[in-house]
């Protein structure tokens, strides 16, 4: 790549490197592109937030917290250990890093072989065609582009009333590199990244105080999903304060108001995890004629087009923003923009909140079913009525598939213990048009937690086996 005033030419252009960006450009790499990703971090931010600082960190730190905390309930069931477990947040923070490092490494090596260049810098555009790379000092690199790929993720939605400082005002990425564990720490935000967190600090040790805003944790959620997480909150001893805002903070107490009444809490340590802000904003769009929604969102069709030669894939793309989203997105992007018939359907995206227990949802609920203009019915099988349930300990939840009067599975809800495990074979039933007699007609292992699946199926079938039946099968 040429440095300096002269554009040099790029046959395929990718902004962002991360499950969108580096997909896409393996993907197109595939296909025969010359591609060239561009990322601010170089090849240091490959994997992108998900990788380094997002998913696998803090799925890191679930795992952490998740076997601690069950050491404390398999000793009621035989097993005996001499002492409480103890956390080294500084010899985790050691391990985290080999994970980290070794997918970002794997990244790396995964784009080097498929040919793809790697430049760091933040990119602007300044044609429609055409753009700027920027680096430090070093003098800008001008690169033209045949097509383009817009993947430059989101970044953590900050609050005025509290500025991130790094050392007592934390994003959630913040939060994930601590050396030590938080003696007392208020999570300001009861969406699915506020619940996992605070989930995951008090079975570390942790005393959680969560704060949201709404009227309850997880408002995009139906309560009924909902509940079983709020009990086992309580359980850990998380102090949950919903309808509450945020006023400001002291550097000792937080401060905030709930129907006009004002308090403080008093904790070492603040994390806002309010949501995701997509990085929309700074980087040309105004030249290409393309204008972000008010929260920053780039409107694309099925095409996933924001002119004719370029693509936006991921966060900054309606929809959730998640990895496994943008990666998908990254296929269709590539293949369209070469020339393919490819479209996105976000029909089934499976979303899942590493919780206490777990929740995965895919597909419709029966709200959205009904408001889509389908006639729709749900199917709910209980934990309670699991075999592998019972083995684990855990049988709060239920698994509920929603469905047409004539068996059509149109979505999913699962509340219940590795519940992201199993999502994704309703999201495959929905994607294959299957119905409620091909999930009971396929064979599932025993015992293991799929098999709440064929169960659920069979109630909405009306002749389910472990739980009572509503009716009599006709003879």
């Amino acid at each position: 790549m040429v440095v300096g005033e002269m554009p040099s030419s790029v046959d395929l252009l990718i902004i962002g490197g991360g499950p969108g960006g580096y997909v896409a450009a393996i993907a197109a790499a595939q296909l025969g592109r010359e591609v060239v990703l561009v990322d601010t971090q170089g090849e240091a931010g490959l994997g992108g937030v998900c990788v380094n600082v997002g998913c696998i960190p803090s799925k890191a730190l679930i795992g952490l917290a998740h076997a601690t905390h069950d050491v404390s309930g398999w000793s009621q069931r035989g097993l005996k250990v001499s002492a409480a477990p103890t956390v080294d947040m500084k010899d985790f923070q050691i391990w985290k890093s080999e994970v980290v490092g070794g997918l970002n490494s794997g990244v790396r090596q995964l784009l080097k072989t498929a040919g793809v260049e790697v430049l760091q810098g933040f990119f602007r555009f300044t044609r429609k065609d055409q753009g700027v790379l920027e680096f430090g000092d070093a003098p800008p690199t001008h690169i033209q582009f045949k097509n383009c790929i817009i993947a430059t993720g989101s970044r953590p939605t900050t609050i005025p009333a509290l500025p991130r400082d790094g050392k007592r005002i934390l994003d959630s990425s913040d939060v994930l590199a601590l050396d030590v564990l938080p003696k007392s720490i208020a999570v300001v935000g009861g969406g699915y990244i506020g619940v996992e967190l605070g989930t995951a600090l008090a079975q570390l040790g942790s005393k959680v105080t969560l704060v949201e805003a709404a009227d309850r944790l997880l408002p995009a959620l139906p309560s009924t999903l909902v509940a079983p997480v709020v009990k086992r909150l309580g359980e850990l001893g998380v102090d949950v304060r919903v309808k509450t805002m945020v006023t400001s903070d002291d550097g000792k107490a937080l401060k905030v108001t709930n129907d006009g009444v004002e308090s403080t809490i008093e904790v070492d340590y603040v994390v806002v995890a309010i949501g995701r802000t997509p990085n929309t904003d700074d980087i040309g769009l105004e030249v290409l004629g393309v204008k972000p929604n008010a929260r920053g969102i780039l409107e694309v069709g099925p095409d996933l087009l924001v002119t004719p030669k370029i693509a936006a894939i991921g966060d900054i793309t309606p929809g959730p923003a998640l990895a496994h989203k943008a990666s998908a997105e990254a296929h269709v992007a590539a293949e369209v923009l070469s020339g393919h018939a490819a479209r996105f359907d976000p029909t089934a995206i499976p979303a899942v909140i590493f919780s206490d227990p777990e929740i995965a949802i895919t597909g419709f609920t029966v709200e959205e079913a009904k408001a889509a203009g389908y006639e729709a019915q749900a199917a709910m099988f209980p934990m309670a009525a699991s075999g592998r349930a019972y083995t684990l300990g855990e049988k709060a939840g239920f698994a509920q598939l929603v469905h047409t009067p004539d068996g059509v599975v149109l979505g999913a809800q699962i509340v219940g213990p590795h519940a992201s495990e199993y999502i994704a074979e309703i999201t495959l039933a929905i994607e294959m048009g299957a119905n409620l007699q091909d999930l009971a007609d396929t064979i599932h292992p025993h015992p293991s937690m799929s098999e709440v699946l064929p169960e659920a199926a069979r109630v909405g079938l009306g002749f389910p086996i472990h739980v009572p039946p509503k009716r009599q099968r006709n003879t």
